[in-house]
């Protein structure tokens, strides 16, 4: 009692009297002790804390916060407060100085000590208000310790005024403290709110701030700040514009610097630590350098953990304090135990309440700060190395680019970036992990002894079972991945082919085909259930078996061990605790071997090869704007073979130069020399001036056409329209739903090739830049719209006439205009000059020439008089045949010539009027119809109906099982309640050993019930969900199958149906079983929980209804909100990764044009946007946790005050069992929220799934009984009577058509675009049905009959040929009707005998997707034979509107003419030379019908339609 005796010296009274305060009714702590330790504790604090505090005013970066009434009243109250102290300090001296009172030290410290500090505590405020720092953690709590260490005196001084009025002193202590009281509790409410915003702030801030920083500190701590947002998230639908912008340090100007400093040092120390080593052997005396590929390459991990370990780190300082304090609510309870059991004055037990409510509390805002901490890291974490990822991109050489696909390495920042996300929030449970278990048993050793190691031992032996479950589990799960691509690959195919699977009536064979692979798929998924509800018997089993083993041992190897209510109540709350971090960290262990997989593969991607910048000189002295001397060039590593050899160039400003060649002579490679793109081998490159480029393939961006053209350049309105009429868009724009306002979609989808080319050339041309390397810009426009484009832009006259241009081409027809030509060949410069010197020389010039004479043939042919003239004195007849050849492939352009700028994107719709604001005209040419998002709460409904796939007796079972577990598990708690209350166990000193075995036994029988029915229900859940996947998954395939052409296909993005197959189906499969699982568990624990309080202590009920009132009330504010912050942060997260993948794929133009910037300034505000809803959505998670665990620590509180109440009454074996279930309902309640929010946004996939199951569908596929006999139609007789078809209500396509075509008729349909040619076979297989009037084949009605009756009797050979991968024989006959020499003749016809036979497996050779491994000409052959395999007496042929090349066409020709001699056939004609020996030709015009009669007989008639357009094609003269 040393330091007893000495601290009673100092204060000269006693400093430690436990009657005094502990064995009393009445608890006092000494006066020692007051003026002692409750002065220096909260002073200690805040000379410590004051740190923390120091740390920020260093690191800030605001400056300024006005004075203002709040931190001028703070400063004046802290001076009062000293003053105060120093009147204190006087009476102490004065006293000191009369003769009778003695004055110990303690009174002369506690106000020196107190002066110090507020001496402190207003520098810290002068500073923190100069530093701009609103709201100091650390000054509340001081001024809150000051507080509470103050109570005590306070009663003291109280009591002491009413039994000692006249004592002086006294009266002056009391006065004193009643000024000192009142003034630190005003201080402390004061440190509640926040101050002013600073003056000086680097920051500009766009949208609305994040209410965090004006919030005070209390509000910080609870997080009451995101209230706002919750309230409205409740209310509506939010929007981005309802989020706050980020937090200046969490976005990328910050925090890519940071993380940059860092990166760069570690990539200068790689480079000392690497620098070239050469290595002197003396055996061969040569010096060896060390390769560049064994150089250690630099890791991001350091520097990550440089730019973010500080944050990290005070994280885990929180978990630290959190861990230790979890094992206090134990020793807690074990004292409330005693306390119930003896006989101790009142006043304890209510302290022990408080003490655990206020541990309860401590943890979970310790917890909260915790998550948010570590979130905050891996947001950081995640912008940093998404925005390098980004930068690297841009930066890569060809060769390391060449290494990964644009896939892999969207993929590095989509999963390797996003998983420090969720590892961060884990990876402290690597340490603090063991140190809870390790903790725990260290508190169990004291209680029950060695017996622990018996628990302990099932513990760890259940660890590898578990481990070798998961394998497994993981295994099938590959499997299943497996199965599920297979069948959303095979899917895809079915819904792209799905017009052709539907005019070949061949639904039936392909939804047979998925189901086949989804039984697969659901046979795994079997196998998965059963494990995965091995693993909860696990689970549920485990704490059981530990309690039971541990007590089992405890009371049979000891005699004398008897179970009490402390020692039963306060291990099993202990194991509790070590039960979790026991089963997540091997998860953390996998997570975290996952991370480091990606953390190899991020730095093999930061590591890799860059291009190098000095490759490309910039020397404005040189005359030549471009040049290169002596240059080799190679794509790939230094040391790979040169693809250009000895280039020599001078291109003088202003001239044009056209690079000529053959394919792959190296005319791209040229361009991406100058532009710096190669590995220059040797030689001298030198370019100067501003560079615009147009490569080979357009690159355009998704944004719309304007922004596309403008490129990042402001709009000039008058320039702009001058550059799309030269570059002839202005009429595609007018055709465009929304003119140059209309959205692009990704890599351009929604233009055709032409007009791509075009918008790219625009592009160029807007920049104005002063040097033009146009890569083959007119190979995708029509002749016409080339010359347009080559007089007004790029020729001598155009609008870059005074630019310099290169310009790689293969017309040949402008060569002449040109001032320099340079014929490449095999990657050398063979010949340059002048057109015509070149012509002269008749070297590779000429050669080249023929070659592109048929590409020319197209061009106006006064042009080609000349080349021909040139050509035929040189070479002779030989060139008459190949251009005979020529003319035809022209010709069958002739049909998509005929709009107005050469090429028409996919649809094109009426232009809108022009009173429209752009935006309007955005919303309105959206290409296809938004998808339906449901917001507010799901529908009964679709519960309902999964509740019905599930079936009746699978939902009953899982319930019923779940009560019966939650009575098997209080009823064994309870016995153990029993047990340890039980007084006549132990009989003179013994324990009755009948007795225990009997407890013993009905312990362990009541644990086997709880096993059984865990494994029943979640097995029962398991295959139920299963089933119900199965069964919506089949509605859904059929719905889809049976769903219109017109009206669902047509409207409904192919991307769209995928992803109801892919997604949601995986949802149902995987995720909703386990959601489910979880609820249902948590749910009937919380039931069980409430139960056993209230059994126990049955006034608890009435707290549960409030209780239950305001969390109810939470959770659906929390519900909604997060549901909705979920789905903001899931729609900005995919722009991202598109405009990643997009600059991947333009990285050379981005750099070519130098705008490599701007782009990654848009990429991070592209991040930052991300960032900003996904932080609110964190802090929603932790705003719930806080709520909720106060809730739980109330329900504990409570719990606890009704037992210190009910003392008298109650058992101390019940209390234990209460308090023990209480201290777990916090986690189980926060569960069970997090649960039900997952289940509601899982559960939409149900809804989604239903939508599309319950779509409208087509008429029936067959009609039973009324279908015509089995060899209709016996002729092929058709009739057309007053036919009107149209796709929607409104304006038919096709307009009273009345005609009949005889038996073996052969009738053409001819007639410009759009004239309803199609439209009429559509109506023939009734994809499109009938407004009016009626379609007759051998005098039956068709709309009378089944889909499948008709669409199986008439054979279609469609216009672009369909194939799906399978075997050659399915794509012929997918249901198996036909023989093999069936087939084999089939093929014999279409000419493709000889080329299957060369297979090495004939029929079954494996076909790819969409037919890839076959050209277009074998795969129009395919369709032949699958017609000839049908051979109906009905047979439509949609001609080819492509080229296909002459052979094949033919081929399908003469194999038609002979083959289908019997059969009636209507040709729907493009090419008018293949149909002139028809029977009757139809004319259509605007959807009427105008001439019908022999072609002979129309091609009398001069002023026929027909005749027009046979003139127009060149077949009459």
């Amino acid at each position: 009692m040393s330091y007893n005796s000495t601290l009673d010296g100092f204060c000269g009274s006693k400093f430690w009297d436990s009657n005094l305060t502990w064995y009393t009714d009445s608890p006092e702590l000494t006066p020692c002790f007051q003026k002692t330790v409750l002065i220096w504790i909260p002073c200690l604090y805040l000379w410590v804390t004051a740190l923390f505090d120091m740390y920020y005013i260093l690191h800030s970066k605001e400056r300024n916060i006005p004075w203002n009434l709040l931190n001028i009243s703070k400063l004046a109250i802290t001076c009062l407060l000293i003053v105060v102290k120093f009147v204190d300090l006087g009476v102490t001296v004065h006293n000191s100085s009369q003769d009778d009172s003695i004055v110990y030290n303690a009174d002369y410290y506690s106000p020196i000590i107190k002066i110090f500090t507020f001496g402190l505590s207003a520098t810290l405020l002068y500073y923190n208000r100069k530093f701009g720092m609103r709201a100091s953690g650390v000054l509340f709590f001081f001024w809150l310790l000051l507080i509470l260490a103050g109570l005590p005196q306070l009663r003291s001084e109280v009591i002491r005024h009413y039994q000692m009025e006249d004592d002086e002193n006294v009266k002056y202590n009391f006065i004193s403290y009643m000024v000192y009281y009142p003034l630190i509790v005003l201080m402390f409410i004061l440190n509640c709110f926040a101050d002013l915003p600073p003056k000086d702030t680097p920051y500009k801030y766009e949208k609305n701030q994040c209410p965090e920083s004006a919030s005070g500190f209390p509000s910080r701590l609870t997080f009451s700040w995101f209230d706002p947002l919750a309230l409205t998230g409740f209310r509506r639908s939010l929007t981005d514009n309802d989020l706050w912008a980020l937090n200046p340090p969490d976005s990328s100007i910050e925090v890519v610097p940071r993380f940059d400093k860092f990166w760069e040092r570690s990539l200068m120390k790689r480079e000392d630590s690497n620098g070239t080593k050469a290595t002197y052997s003396k055996t061969s005396a040569s010096v060896n350098f060390k390769p560049e590929s064994e150089k250690q390459p630099a890791s991001i991990l350091p520097a990550l953990c440089l730019a973010f370990g500080g944050q990290f780190l005070f994280g885990a300082l929180l978990k630290l304090i959190n861990d230790t304090l979890m094992f206090l609510s134990p020793q807690i309870l074990k004292l409330l135990i005693g306390f119930v059991e003896g006989n101790e004055p009142d006043w304890k037990g209510y302290l022990y309440a408080i003490a655990l409510l206020a541990c309860a509390t401590i943890q979970t805002l310790l917890l909260a700060h915790y998550f948010t901490r570590m979130y905050l890291v891996g947001m950081r974490i995640r912008t940093a190395l998404t925005s390098a990822i980004y930068r690297k991109s841009l930066r890569m050489s060809n060769s390391a680019r060449k290494e990964s696909t644009v896939g892999e390495i969207v993929n590095l920042m989509a999963v390797d970036a996003q998983r420090f996300i969720e590892l961060t929030a884990y990876l402290n449970m690597i340490w603090s992990a063991p140190l809870q278990i390790a903790l725990a048993l260290y508190f169990l050793w004291g209680i029950l002894g060695p017996s622990v190691l018996a628990g302990l031992a099932v513990m760890i032996i259940l660890i590898p079972v578990n481990g070798l479950i998961a394998n497994r589990v993981k295994t099938l799960q590959i499997k299943q991945m497996k199965y599920k691509d297979e069948r959303v690959k095979l899917m895809n195919e079915v819904l792209n082919g799905i017009k052709v699977l539907k005019m070949y009536a061949w639904e039936p064979s392909f939804e047979d085909q998925v189901l086949k692979i989804r039984n697969k798929e659901m046979n795994v998924l079997k196998q998965t259930a059963y494990l995965n509800s091995a693993t909860s018997f696990i689970w549920s089993c485990a704490p059981f078996l530990v309690t039971f083993l541990t007590f089992f041992t405890y009371v049979v190897s000891v005699d004398n061990n008897k179970l009490t209510a402390t020692n039963t109540f306060v291990s099993i709350s202990l194991f509790y605790t070590i039960h979790l971090p026991l089963g997540l960290l091997p998860l953390v262990v996998v997570s975290a071997i996952e991370t480091s997989v990606g953390i190899k593969r991020l730095n093999k991607f930061m590591n890799s090869d860059e291009l190098d910048d000095s490759a490309v000189e910039h020397d404005p002295k040189e005359p030549n704007p471009l040049l290169i001397e002596n240059g080799h060039f190679s794509w790939g590593a230094k040391d790979s073979d040169p693809v250009l050899k000895n280039i020599n160039l001078h291109i003088p400003r202003g001239s044009l130069v056209a690079i000529v060649g053959a394919v792959g002579s190296g005319k791209s490679s040229l361009l991406s020399a100058l532009l710096g793109e190669m590995n220059k081998v040797s030689g001298r490159v030198n370019t100067h001036g501003s560079i615009a480029y147009v490569p080979q393939q357009a690159w355009i961006q998704n944004a719309t056409l304007q922004d596309n053209i403008l490129f990042g350049k402001p709009l000039d309105k008058h320039k702009y329209n001058n550059v799309i009429s030269v570059c002839a868009l202005k009429t595609d724009f007018d055709m465009l739903p929304g003119g140059d306002q209309t959205e692009i979609g990704e890599k351009g989808i929604n233009l055709s090739g032409g007009q791509k080319q075009r918008v790219s050339l625009a592009r160029a041309v807007y920049y104005d830049a002063d040097n033009y390397f146009l890569d083959d810009p007119l190979s995708a426009v029509d002749s016409h719209v080339g010359k347009h484009i080559f007089d007004k832009v790029i020729g001598p006259n155009g609008l870059l006439k005074s630019k310099s241009r290169v310009w790689v081409t293969h017309n040949v027809s402008y060569l002449a205009q040109t001032d320099l030509v340079i014929v490449l060949r095999d990657g050398e410069v063979s010949e340059a000059g002048t057109y015509q010197q070149l012509l002269e020389k008749k070297g590779a010039f000429a050669e080249f020439l023929l070659h592109h004479l048929s590409d020319a043939e197209r061009t106006s042919p006064e042009e080609l008089n000349e080349i021909k003239q040139d050509l035929e004195t040189k070479l002779g007849s030989e060139f008459h045949n190949k251009l005979q050849r020529a003319r035809s492939l022209s010709e069958s352009n002739s049909e998509s010539d005929q709009t107005a700028a050469g090429d028409r994107a996919g649809s094109v719709k009426r232009r809108t009027p022009d009173d429209v604001t752009q935006n309007e005209l955005k919303e309105k040419n959206k290409l296809i119809e938004t998808e339906k998002t449901e917001t507010g709460s799901v529908k009964w409904g679709v519960y309902k109906h999964y509740l019905m796939s599930v079936g009746v007796l699978a939902s009953v079972v899982t319930v019923l099982m779940n009560l019966v577990l939650q009575v098997f598990q209080v009823g064994s708690n309870y016995w153990l309640a029993e047990w340890s209350n039980d007084e006549t166990m132990i009989v003179n000193g013994t324990v009755d050993t009948n007795k225990r075995d009997m407890y013993l036994g009905v312990y362990g029988g009541l644990g086997i019930g709880q096993v059984v029915s865990v494994s029943v229900s979640s097995l029962a859940l398991y295959v139920g969900a299963l089933r119900a996947a199965g069964a919506l998954h089949d509605g859904l395939l059929a719905g889809v199958l049976r769903a219109p052409t017109i009206g669902f296909f047509d409207c409904t993005p192919v991307g769209r149906v995928l992803n109801r197959f892919s997604k949601d189906v995986d949802v149902l499969d995987n995720v909703l079983p386990m959601t489910l699982r979880g609820w249902t568990t948590c749910f009937f624990a919380v039931l069980g929980t409430l139960f056993v309080i209230s059994y126990s202590t049955p006034i608890f009920l009435a707290v549960i209804v409030p209780i239950g009132v305001v969390y109810y009330v939470i959770q659906r504010f929390y519900v909604a909100t997060s549901r909705q912050l979920k789905r903001l942060e899931s729609v900005s997260r995919s722009p991202i990764y598109s405009h990643f993948g997009e600059s991947i794929t333009g990285a050379s133009t981005i750099r070519a044009y130098g705008v490599t910037q701007r782009f990654i300034k848009e990429s991070e505000r592209g991040v930052d946007h991300n960032q900003s809803c996904y932080y609110p959505s964190c802090i929603a998670n932790r705003w719930l946790a806080v709520r909720l665990e106060m809730i739980g620590n109330l329900i504990i509180f409570f719990a606890a005050v009704l037992a210190v109440l009910g003392r008298e009454t109650i058992n101390p074996g019940l209390v234990g069992l209460s308090i023990s279930y209480a201290l777990q309902i916090t986690q189980t309640l926060n569960w069970l929220v997090r649960m039900t929010s997952e289940v509601e946004t899982n559960i939409v996939a149900v809804e989604r799934i239903k939508e599309y199951a319950e779509t409208e569908q087509e008429a029936a596929w067959t009609i039973a009984g009324s279908g015509p006999g089995s060899t209709w139609p016996e002729t092929g007789a058709l009739q057309l009577e007053r036919l009107s078809l149209g796709y929607r209500a409104g304006e038919p396509a096709l307009r009273d058509l009345t005609c009949a075509v005889p038996p073996r008729d052969k009738l053409a349909i001819v007639g410009r675009t759009g004239a309803g040619k199609s439209t009429l076979t559509l109506g023939l297989f009734r994809i499109v049905e009938a407004m009016s009037g009626k379609i007759l084949i051998d005098g039956i009605d068709i709309s009378t009959i089944g889909l499948h009756q008709l669409r199986s009797r008439i054979t279609i050979i469609p216009q672009d040929p369909v194939l799906f991968s399978g075997t050659l024989r399915m794509n012929l006959d997918p249901f198996e009707a036909y023989t093999d020499e069936q087939l084999w003749r089939s093929l014999e016809h279409a000419h493709l005998k000889n080329f299957v036979k060369g297979l090495p497996s004939g029929l079954l050779h494996e076909i790819s997707e969409g037919g890839e491994n076959l050209s277009v000409g074998q795969r129009q052959l395919v369709c032949l034979a699958r017609a000839l395999l049908r051979k109906t007496p009905l047979l439509v042929l949609d001609e080819a509107t492509a080229a296909v090349d002459l052979e094949t066409d033919e081929l399908i020709q003469k194999t038609i003419r002979s083959e289908f001699a019997s059969c009636t056939v209507l040709t729907i004609a493009h090419r008018l030379n293949t149909i002139m020996d028809s029977t009757r030709v139809m004319v259509l015009d605007k959807g009427q019908l105008v001439e019908y009669a022999p072609p002979e007989q129309l091609l009398q008639d001069k002023n026929s339609i027909f005749y027009s357009m046979a003139k127009d094609a060149g077949l009459v003269n």
